[in-house]
């Protein structure tokens, strides 16, 4: 396997969770040569799920493990870098009165993963009437028809663009070098010592044409790396959710303002508004999308951002507005903007993968399969690159190269917190796909 050392050139492609946080872990601990090349031509790119104003951070996990390294990650977001985009409002996890058997059983397994927690001692409380949420949230002033659960205090959000975009700005402030747009940011294919056996990777070519030398490859594309590294598309596929926001005005917004992140399980859930722009994001819950390519079965992201914009099935909307209409009723009609489907990669036991791509003599790293999770991690995904590097191999066994079998992502029912039937992209797309 193939050393690498602090000086040698390392190309990091996609500038999302993964990318970002590798290059800044890399640059802090010594590595000098770190390029990352990313087909948008912004940061935070607008092709990675994190691209976005909010998403949750709690700890609560059915497998304790998760729920340590998170509690690790919210230590994190405390810290200079991160603390300006973390908010800890709370988080209100509950069911609807009308809730499937399974919502309800997910929300209890999360409960018990930290009940006895040391962490939370003194820190929850049980729901059970729509009284117990108006006590915490007053502003949710819907009838809240049978809605019970539990109130996390020690959970909320963080502001994800905005922390991608400190990231971003502090990596290049170490030195790290970056590549945006689809001319010299899109990579379109790996360089490889030996044409017809990958072995040790030596480059990577961009949609231009030119070529940047490399000792090492981070493949961090999320969803698409399948384009890159053929074979993980047997291991992780490219899904979407839905999600749209409710334009409020400047009272509106300061009234919501504080107001725990709420989960109705089986519904969806929303957060505070966003103060710059006065959105308030609501997203459904659901089985969710993908787009599966029908010669090899794989499926990949739609090739353009704007296939996915405007795109909000007529099933979600009707959760989303059920949502609304039994917390926030005055918002219930609102029309929706800035609706759009969400990809990320998927795996089918929701696990990471961060490791060497096999026969590449330890050359090519893929870090991928964020599952929709991985966003709370930020403060210290970058660490276990660095540690994989350092190690020369991935200690971690849910983490490993998978080998999967799988390719058609309708795995819904093996992902235990998760409701709601997987369907095709093609099913609700507003245009015909761009012939490029």
């Amino acid at each position: 396997m193939v050393s690498t050392s602090k000086s040698d050139p390392i190309a990091i492609i996609g500038a999302g969770v993964f990318g970002l946080t590798t290059a800044l872990h890399l640059s802090s601990n010594g590595f000098t040569n770190v390029s990352v090349f990313e087909r948008d031509n912004q940061v935070p790119a607008r092709y990675s799920a994190g691209h976005d104003i909010n998403k949750i951070v709690r700890a609560e996990y059915e497998d304790p493990w998760y729920t340590e390294l998170t509690l690790q990650a919210i230590e994190g977001w405390k810290t200079p870098l991160y603390a300006p985009h973390y908010h800890q409002t709370g988080f209100l996890h509950l069911v609807s009165g009308a809730a499937p058997e399974k919502a309800s059983q997910t929300m209890n397994r999360f409960l018990a993963s930290i009940r006895n927690h040391p962490t939370y001692k003194g820190k929850l409380t049980t729901i059970s009437t729509p009284a117990d949420i108006r006590n915490i949230a007053w502003q949710l002033t819907g009838p809240l028809p049978g809605w019970n659960g539990y109130f996390n205090q020690l959970a909320g959000y963080a502001h994800s663009a905005n922390a991608l975009r400190a990231v971003y700005e502090a990596a290049a402030a170490r030195g790290v070098k970056f590549f945006l747009g689809e001319d010299i940011g899109r990579v379109t294919s790996l360089i490889y010592s030996s044409p017809t056996n990958k072995k040790q990777v030596t480059g990577v070519r961009t949609a231009n044409g030119k070529t940047y030398p490399c000792k090492l490859a981070v493949v961090a594309i999320g969803a698409a790396a399948s384009t890159l590294v053929p074979e993980a598309g047997g291991q992780v596929v490219a899904k979407s959710w839905s999600l749209g926001h409710v334009k409020l005005t400047d009272e509106e917004t300061s009234m919501l303002r504080g107001i725990p992140v709420t989960y109705a399980r089986d519904l969806g859930f929303y957060f505070e508004p966003d103060p710059k722009t006065n959105l308030l994001k609501i997203c459904p819950m659901g089985g969710g999308y993908i787009n599966t390519d029908p010669a090899s079965g794989v499926s990949t992201p739609p090739k353009t951002l704007q296939e996915s914009e405007g795109v909000l099935p007529a099933e979600d909307e009707k959760r989303m507005r059920r949502l609304l209409r039994e917390s926030l009723p005055q918002f219930a009609d609102r029309p929706f903007v800035e609706k759009k489907l969400c990809w990320f990669a998927d795996t089918s036991d929701s696990e990471f993968i961060i490791d060497f791509v096999p026969e590449t003599e330890g050359s090519v790293v893929l870090c991928s399969g964020d599952s929709g999770h991985l966003f709370k991690m930020l403060p210290i995904v970058g660490d276990w690159v660095f540690t994989l590097l350092k190690e020369r191999k991935q200690g971690v066994g849910r983490w490993r190269w998978k080998g999967g079998k799988k390719k058609e992502g309708k795995w819904e029912g093996d992902v235990s917190w998760r409701l709601g039937e997987t369907r095709e992209f093609e099913e609700v797309r507003l245009a015909p796909a761009p012939k490029l």
